[in-house]
């Protein structure tokens, strides 16, 4: 992967060049990084440039900013000891596992990071390639156990023949001692010889006495020699047998440690304080990667189950076609409901009307309220053609509760046909991809119900649940010129103590509040009678507020935000849209 970013260099540039060669290089291309456990290894766009190492989800990705990046200048870059693919990235706690397609593409990723590094200082070589003992303290290093026990093993061998030359001088010098003790006794009663020259004959005695000590010295000095490195051998030993000692102190108290954490995190139920949190160790990054992975996931299955039910649809009207003539109505019908629906008038007694009427009459007016109004704050962060998405960052106990609104605009449904689907509970899971069950837990009225929402965890978020009542009501005060009709459905958590209660079991509770305002319009000429789908225009303002119960990262979930409900959106007019289109039109 690496080798198509290598220039043509000469084999026999020296070092230098080299270096230099590396060090311009800018370096690019998927390697596989760890995200968390539960998605493992995912594909991930490397950028190499500047001495910065970026990533990115994929290549597309690398216009809209990178997710991650380290400086080299001081990153620790480690090849794995048993993959022979995988390299590891570090600074201070943060570390980026990668792994490349082969050995040959990781050696050359490793060779063009390794050149980035700032070169080690000369005292630091020392401490790493001379003594075990630091320069720099009276320490021993802690990575020194191995280099004791070959420093050792040396000594013990070179002891071992100074004994053995020790040995074979002493035969030597008791020979010779001999010899020159035979001349001497020999020569001792014997007139000196006339050499020559001034040469004088040897004198047998003195030098027999002179080598005599000469070579007890050299004995004497060796062995003294002998009982140093003997001694410094036991220091060594001492040393490598405390720093072992040390060394299976500390491993044990790894274990012990380690069987706390996995004892603890068996003990206790998963919750907000477990792997979220303000202290939570997962970073930014990878809790994004974890979540987006989970939303696009669940998405997928949507789209699955979409087209499974298309075709069944499909199976199921070429069946009825074949059995009933062209006339029978095989759609739904209009719901039948009394004349009083969406009025209130049935759900006045119950205890929770005054809330309900109270909160409705609050958020329509803030809804009908434009974006640049009296400095409300609205940033507009989403513009797709007929729908703008705004939003007021608002932050409470270092929780996101960032008010959000969106204005719309759909053809061929009315304000009622987009209402009933997002009230009505027997659709909501068609459109609401993230939940997992749906339960009414009081049948207020028929426009009024008490919902309590589970939603599909995603990992490593706690799973949530939501406890709301819902109202869908039509609007006849203030109706703007030019509308036909106007409805609304609003939502808003409820701690009514004969409900549910929060935070007791697995889930955390979101505390919500909603309001969707969808107003029907008309072209000139044409009413509720004479119009057909082509005709009808549903403008649509969406506010939503939410408290997600529990910590997550503030950049994370803004991020999400961003990318999440345009697509909320578009996927629920969508729906409606689509169940709408062969049906009677229902004002």
């Amino acid at each position: 992967m690496a080798d198509d970013y290598y220039g043509q260099n000469n084999s026999n540039s020296d070092d230098s060049e080299v270096e230099l060669n590396l060090r311009s290089l800018e370096l690019q291309g998927y390697l596989s990084k760890w995200t968390n456990y539960i998605h493992g290894w995912q594909p991930r766009f490397i950028v190499l440039k500047d001495g910065t190492l970026s990533y990115y989800k994929s290549e597309q990705d690398s216009d809209f900013g990178c997710r991650g990046a380290i400086s080299l200048q001081k990153a620790t870059i480690k090849s794995h000891e048993f993959d022979e693919c995988r390299f590891d990235v570090a600074i201070g706690q943060n570390v980026w596992y990668l792994r490349a397609e082969t050995p040959e593409d990781k050696g050359n990723w490793i060779e063009v990071l390794q050149s980035y590094k700032t070169d080690i200082p000369e005292t630091v070589s020392l401490r790493r390639h001379g003594s075990t003992i630091s320069l720099q303290s009276n320490t021993l290093s802690t990575a020194s156990g191995s280099s004791l026990k070959r420093v050792s093993r040396g000594l013990r061998e070179k002891l071992h023949e100074i004994e053995t030359f020790r040995d074979i001088l002493y035969g030597q010098i008791d020979t010779l001692q001999r010899y020159f003790d035979a001349l001497h006794a020999k020569n001792e009663d014997q007139p000196p010889l006339d050499l020559g020259d001034g040469l004088k004959p040897i004198d047998f005695r003195g030098e027999a006495i002179t080598f005599r000590e000469t070579t007890a010295g050299v004995i004497i000095t060796l062995q003294h020699c002998h009982d140093i490195i003997s001694q410094k051998e036991e220091s060594f030993k001492k040393r490598l047998d405390k720093e072992q000692e040390r060394r299976r102190k500390a491993e044990e108290l790894y274990r012990a440690c380690k069987d706390e954490l996995s004892k603890n995190r068996n003990s206790v139920i998963p919750g907000p304080d477990l792997e979220e949190g303000p202290h939570s160790t997962i970073p930014e990054d990878e809790f994004f990667d974890a979540v987006e992975t989970g939303l696009d996931k669940i998405e997928e299955d949507r789209q699955l189950r979409v087209r499974l039910k298309y075709q069944s649809q499909q199976s199921q009207i070429s069946t009825v076609s074949s059995l009933h003539s062209p006339n029978v109505e095989t759609e739904d019908e209009i719901p039948q409901l009394s004349e009083d629906f969406g009025t209130g008038a049935q759900a006045k007694s119950h205890k929770l009307w005054p809330e309900i009427d109270r909160i409705c009459t609050e958020q329509l007016t803030q809804a009908r309220q434009g974006v640049g109004e009296d400095g409300n704050g609205w940033q507009l962060f989403a513009d797709e053609g007929e729908m703008k998405m705004y939003r007021r960052e608002e932050e409470v106990d270092g929780m996101v509760i960032d008010p959000l609104k969106s204005c719309h605009v759909v053809k061929g449904v009315t304000a009622r046909e987009m209402c009933h689907y997002f009230f009505d509970p027997a659709y909501r899971n068609d459109w609401e991809t993230t939940l997992e069950d749906v339960q009414i837990v009081d049948n207020v009225a028929p426009d009024t119900l008490v919902f309590l929402q589970t939603y599909k965890r995603i990992w490593p978020a706690s799973q949530r649940d939501a406890l709301f009542w819902s109202h869908m009501r039509r609007i006849t005060d203030n109706v703007d010129a030019g509308a036909n009709d106007v409805w609304i459905v609003c939502n808003h958590s409820n701690q009514n103590e004969e409900y549910p209660p929060a935070n007791q079991g697995k889930c955390v509770r979101i505390y919500l509040t909603v309001i969707l305002v969808c107003q029907t319009y008309l072209p000139p000429g044409k009413d509720s009678k004479t119009a057909t789908r082509d005709d009808l225009t549903c403008k649509i303002t969406y506010c939503s507020t939410v408290n997600p119960g529990g910590w997550a990262p503030a950049t994370v979930l803004r991020a999400i935000y961003k990318k999440e409900y345009p697509k909320f959106l578009k996927r629920f007019t969508g729906y409606v849209v689509d169940q709408c289109k062969a049906k009677p039109i229902m004002y």
